[in-house]
């Protein structure tokens, strides 16, 4: 059975709406900027949407109305199952909690890492199928696929898949800065003198639907998901495995389920975080598997990394190559370290297949491969 896209909801750094954020990411802009949201920690280059670090509920419902309103649909969607991660989810509200104490733990129920999901379902008063994937920077992919796979098996026929992330906290900014992961003055990836991530905020949602209820609705349609791979190393907690066997195992598994070949594939939609160890272990799969050469991007030069929701982003953006037969640059990327046919500018170009890649903390690898 045909899983297709009918409609989509994102904001982002670069603008608060799909459109805004793909027409500002062709003209090469990017929405990060040196921010000092909390005092206490010294000012860093983040994707912040507005002047303010977001907050999770509010993302969730603006994408979600959004994505409902590209489609044509109004709620009650009493049968829509609803598939929304988050790798943070509600990591600020508790933070807040444990700043104050127990003076504000009679809400400690809504901020449980499920209830971003639950919320949604609430919104478009869906009573079917909710789940609430977390798989860190893999989660927005593992989302959309888990949505396609309830589809294809006929659990429903119509899907709210995606992933929102609010992660500007004290906690989170702390703790990559532990790591030495974070970026000094921006976010360059795969470039020679890459820094490190810069996380940003955003969200994307789509709204999936079988084939004949997209005919029936006579829908427009952004594309078909054709096939995912998801895999982990079971390596370690925050270095990829160096030979990438995972990683090139879960884009052969997506090929296969996609019926697709090496050569089928017109733009890679890399994950690009723009730290030393995921750029060269993807640069190097890539290389491997693709040897005959394919145009490859990735757009957290421009938004920003928003871990749990950066490859639903990446799944957007995608979609709107496809639809608009352009290729995204890959902005901030100044000086290449790998040879690869890197977009470095928004390219007009043929494009069918698309493949989207995520890769996350604790060894988690995600492939979506999408057709116009």
């Amino acid at each position: 059975m045909k899983v297709l896209v009918t409609g989509i909801g994102l904001v982002s750094a670069l603008g608060g709406s799909l459109e805004g954020s793909w027409q500002n990411l062709l003209a090469g802009k990017s929405g990060i900027r040196l921010r000092q949201p909390f005092l206490e920690l010294t000012p860093l280059p983040l994707g912040l949407i507005g002047q303010q670090p977001a907050e999770l509920t509010m993302l969730t419902e603006l994408v979600v109305t959004s994505a409902l309103q590209d489609a044509g649909l109004v709620p009650p969607l009493a049968d829509c199952a609803v598939i929304i991660g988050s790798s943070r989810s509600y990591q600020a509200s508790l933070e807040a909690i444990a700043r104050v104490r127990a003076s504000s733990l009679e809400n400690w129920l809504n901020i449980l890492p499920h209830m971003n999901a639950i919320a949604a379902a609430r919104q478009i008063s869906a009573s079917g199928i909710v789940l609430a994937p977390m798989a860190a920077c893999a989660t927005g992919i593992w989302s959309i696929a888990q949505a396609a796979l309830l589809i294809k098996t006929g659990e429903c026929q119509q899907a709210i898949a995606g992933a929102v992330e609010a992660p500007i906290t004290p906690l989170t900014l702390a703790g990559f800065q532990q790591m030495g992961a974070l970026a000094k003055t921006g976010a360059y990836p795969f470039d020679l003198h890459r820094e490190g991530l810069v996380l940003g905020e955003g969200a994307a949602v789509f709204v999936l639907e079988s084939a004949e209820l997209a005919k029936q609705r006579q829908a427009k349609v952004y594309g078909e998901i054709l096939g995912f791979g998801l895999t982990n190393d079971a390596y370690h907690s925050n270095s990829p495995e160096p030979e990438g066997k995972s990683a090139i195992a879960a884009i052969e598994q997506c090929l296969e389920r996609s019926c697709l070949s090496i050569t089928d594939i017109d733009y890679i939609h890399a994950h690009g975080t723009a730290t030393q160890l995921n750029d060269r272990m993807e640069s190097m799969v890539i290389q491997r598997l693709f040897p005959q050469g394919v145009p490859i991007s990735s757009t957290k030069g421009s938004s920003g990394h928003t871990l749990g929701a950066s490859g639903a982003l990446g799944v957007a953006f995608s979609l709107m190559a496809l639809k608009d037969q352009i290729l995204p640059p890959c902005v901030g990327l100044q000086q290449p370290e790998f040879d690869l046919d890197f977009v470095r500018a928004a390219r007009v170009s043929k494009i069918r297949q698309v493949l989207c890649l995520g890769f996350g903390f604790g060894g988690q690898n995600a492939a979506i491969a999408l057709t116009r």
